[in-house]
């Protein structure tokens, strides 16, 4: 549970930060969002989150691309028969979360890192996809009653502290040659960057007096 709770949301974090470096229209209008709900007098809080429909698009549009566990298994309790294969009572079932965020039949561009999927219309206020579970091409914390009992919290969490890390940094890597950073995989259970993501923050807006 310790793991579960430290590990996924750490990692969904750095895969964030690390796509919004390379992503720099993508950090700019997550910024702006926050400065024209928040404003620039105060540090942005848990209470706004309902109010930044783009944060919350770059977290879902992370989770599609980088799912903290990539495979996660399950055990049939009965026999069944699946799109035409034969499913034996028992069987251990693997479903690649992974795979599933990178179909292109489900995935317009699927390799792109692109938030604005999750808008219907160019509409802010109406996200047409969840990812607790409900629907099946996006399945970070996988589904039913064995989906991640800590979804909601990892959630809050990660786009509370992103959304800080946006508001009061600007992010540096590689001397600024920020396109060139190495996004290869590696991890088991959770996936983390193959090279930890080092970059230099620069204040970009600091809330609290000295």
């Amino acid at each position: 549970m310790f793991i579960a709770g430290t590990n996924g949301p750490a990692s969904v974090l750095e895969w964030a930060l690390a796509e919004l470096i390379r992503n720099p229209h993508v950090f700019m209008k997550a910024r702006e969002e926050i400065d024209s709900v928040v404003g620039k007098e105060r540090l942005v809080k848990e209470s706004d989150i309902p109010n930044l429909p783009y944060l919350q698009a770059v977290v879902k549009e992370t989770l599609r691309m980088h799912p903290p566990t990539p495979i996660f298994a399950r055990e049939a309790i009965r026999s069944c028969q699946v799109d035409g294969y034969d499913v034996p009572e028992h069987s251990k079932i693997f479903i690649n979360a992974w795979a599933i965020g990178r179909d292109p039949n489900y995935w317009d561009n699927p390799l792109v890192y692109d938030p604005e999927r999750f808008f219907i219309n160019d509409d802010p206020n109406k996200s047409k996809i969840d990812v607790r579970g409900q629907y099946y091409q996006l399945l970070p914390f996988g589904s039913g009653r064995r989906s991640c009992p800590g979804a909601s919290l990892a959630l809050l969490v990660i786009q509370a502290t992103l959304a800080s890390l946006i508001q009061c940094y600007d992010w540096v890597v590689n001397d600024g040659k920020n396109h060139d950073l190495d996004m290869s995989e590696v991890g088991r259970v959770t996936v983390f960057l193959a090279k930890p993501l080092k970059c230099k923050p620069v204040p970009h807006f600091v809330p609290f007096s000295a």
